[in-house]
């Protein structure tokens, strides 16, 4: 069985992997009894008034799946991941005798049943039981119209405000609620896709290939195997601009000139330098699409084509170091990947770990420790608010039946991720022999999805002479606690070389708090040359002693019009935090102002936290500022704020 599936790929011999037995709770399709060999997408998408009724926007038409029997006794049922948002309406088996050109399609029967909230099973049966190793084709007409994985926006959401947009977002289990399929990251297979859209409009996929047929239909195909949550559309107004050799941006006409500045000529050096540290870049191209403002998210790493926040787009190129982290999933994440979501941790804290590696390399070990020490100040504030013996602040989490995987998502695989790997690199002692190391890993479970023992096994592997002094069992340091024990991370890697940007920006606040300024000793700090993470630390530390003495906080302004009028999203949003923290009204504006520009739930759910625990004066600018902005926003960010303005049980 494992000789001709994907354990052999290239005709080379694979180490088994634990993985293959690994099980996935989130998932209610017969993953394991099947082999998904290939995926396709044929769709036309229908923009109207939202639904149910007739003429309601929605996506309809057939996916087929082509897939492989690997029972060795045969199946008589197939078994896929759905939801109650898709409605499908047949479905039809090819099955070929060996030398048929055109195998016989039959219509079959199918059923739902129950799974959890965030899906159900889609069940076929077959006429006759299939046999082992026999393939066919499965393929299943069905539409899509409101529900988790297809997001709709009306104009009003976009940046042109004219037209409307569709999206998907599959990570984590979302995907089944846009077409069905084996939806866990345990099985990877290629897809393609044929995309009809309304005149006017443009698809765009994560896909290596793209291609526009008739005038108003797209052709796409991936030719490297990926998991499903990886699938990704877009349909909108949409232009391209080249900004590298093997880049463009995607983004509205009213953004398309904003991208291009800041993002051409950097995105290269980036992938260059992951290509350096962890082997070819193997996807073709790397594309950013620019979202609408509503996008709750930073960035989604689809393959070929990340998905990203306009917020990003500060005008000085400041922020383009967050797209690091997406290319890094280009090998951590969408090479090799978790075969289940409880070791979210293998795709998180690895890629923090690169993003980390190509900045030190690109920005130097000062601004990057300064980065890192911002997300370790995350963790902390994360665990402080959990509860360090929160079960969910193990690195490998233990999902429940039932349980979304995404409501398990926070701040630990990714950082405490990072202290691991970061340990790992210290057992070692040597940056280019662990860099090597990386570039082998990547190599050895490239295409394949695996657990935490595949990895530390093939770790301890490579360096023989630490699995001979039993490194995974050092007091208090062993890999089980790691992985298994909730609470702060047992190793810290040295962020001390951020002191020289950590002590001036320290020192700078401290001017800020008494009540008599020292004006000299302030202006004689040049804060020109100072990069976003160095500002950021200062405003926490501001934030850290606010409220200040009265009128200081106007001062502060109007001593740094660079932060008090900044373009850039993660200093208004410190900016905002302060303002309301010392009720400095006459500058409340600006915190509407920026909440109306963008809906990114890591930006708006602070702010409003900060004004429903200010003065009466910041709750109304809260009830206002949600009035004005609630019909653009994300439909979960929107929920989010309503706890937020009315607290449970108020």
């Amino acid at each position: 069985m494992e000789s001709s599936g994907p354990g052999s790929r290239g005709g080379v011999a694979r180490r088994p992997l634990h993985s293959a037995q690994a099980v996935d709770v989130a998932s209610a399709s017969s993953f394991r009894a099947f082999e998904i060999l290939h995926l396709h997408l044929d769709l036309r998408a229908e923009f109207g008034p939202p639904g149910p009724g007739p003429g309601s926007r929605c996506l309809n038409g057939t996916v087929v799946l082509e897939l492989r029997c690997l029972l060795p006794e045969g199946a008589s049922e197939l078994r896929l991941d759905s939801h109650s948002c898709l409605q499908v309406t047949a479905a039809t088996l090819r099955r070929g005798q060996p030398g048929d050109q055109q195998p016989l399609a039959e219509p079959v029967q199918f059923h739902t049943q129950p799974f959890s909230h965030y899906g159900q099973a889609l069940c076929v049966g077959f006429p006759q039981p299939c046999r082992a190793g026999e393939r066919f084709q499965l393929e299943l007409t069905y539409r899509v119209g409101e529900g988790p994985g297809v997001c709709w926006l009306a104009p009003e959401q976009t940046a042109g405000k004219k037209k409307p947009f569709v999206y998907t977002q599959g990570q984590a289990v979302l995907n089944r609620a846009f077409f069905p399929c084996f939806d866990t990251p345990a099985v990877k297979c290629t897809y393609s896709a044929l995309v009809e859209v309304p005149d006017g409009f443009t698809a765009v996929m994560s896909a290596s290939t793209w291609e526009k047929r008739d005038s108003n239909k797209f052709f796409f195909r991936m030719c490297q195997p990926i998991p499903s949550y990886l699938i990704a559309l877009a349909i909108g107004d949409l232009a391209s601009a080249e900004v590298g050799p093997r880049s463009r941006v995607w983004a509205e006409p009213c953004l398309i000139e904003a991208a291009k500045e800041e993002y051409n000529g950097v995105i290269e050096e980036f992938l260059a330098t992951g290509e350096k540290l962890f082997g070819p870049y193997v996807w073709g191209r790397y594309d950013l699409l620019f979202m609408p403002p509503s996008f709750p998210f930073g960035g989604m790493e689809n393959p070929c084509l990340t998905f990203v926040t306009p917020c990003l787009l500060a005008g000085d190129r400041s922020l383009a170091d967050v797209i690091i982290h997406e290319i890094s999933h280009s090998w951590f994440g969408n090479l090799v990947t978790n075969a289940n979501w409880g070791e979210f941790w293998l795709n998180e804290g690895f890629t923090m770990y690169a993003q980390r590696r190509i900045s030190t390399i690109l920005f130097g070990a000062a601004y990057t420790c300064l980065e890192a020490a911002t997300g370790r100040t995350l963790l902390r504030q994360h665990m402080d608010v959990s509860g360090e013996e929160n079960p969910l602040n193990k690195l490998r989490v233990k999902i429940e039946p039932g349980v979304d995987p995404d409501d398990t998502y926070n701040e630990t695989p990714y950082e405490k991720g990072y202290c691991f790997v970061s340990y790992l690199a210290h057992l070692v002692g040597d940056q280019d022999q662990f860099d090597k190391f990386l570039k082998a890993y990547v190599e050895e479970f490239k295409f394949q999805s695996i657990l935490a023992e595949d990895f530390l096994e093939f770790y301890l592997e490579y360096f023989p002479e630490l699995k001979k002094k039993r490194v995974d069992a050092i007091p208090g340091f062993e890999f089980d606690r790691w992985l298994n024990t909730p609470g702060w991370p047992p190793y810290l890697p040295d962020l001390s070389p951020g002191d020289s940007l950590m002590k001036p920006a320290e020192e700078l606040a401290e001017l800020w708090v008494t009540s008599e300024l020292d004006m000299q000793a302030i202006e004689a700090v040049s804060i020109s040359t100072w990069k976003t993470y160095q500002l950021v630390y200062f405003l926490d530390k501001i934030l850290q002693k606010s409220p200040l003495p009265p009128g200081n906080v106007k001062k502060l302004g109007e001593t740094y019009p660079k932060i008090s009028n900044a373009r850039n999203a993660e200093l208004r949003l410190r900016w905002g935090q302060i303002i309301l923290k010392n009720d400095h009204q006459e500058e409340f504006w600006k915190v509407k102002e920026f909440l109306q520009s963008q809906g990114k739930q890591k930006y708006t759910l602070p702010l409003y936290h900060a004004m429903m625990s200010g003065s009466e004066v910041a709750r109304t600018l809260a009830k206002d500022t949600f009035a004005a902005t609630a019909s653009q926003l994300h439909s979960n960010v929107v929920n989010y704020i309503r706890q937020i303005l009315v607290p449970k049980g108020s």
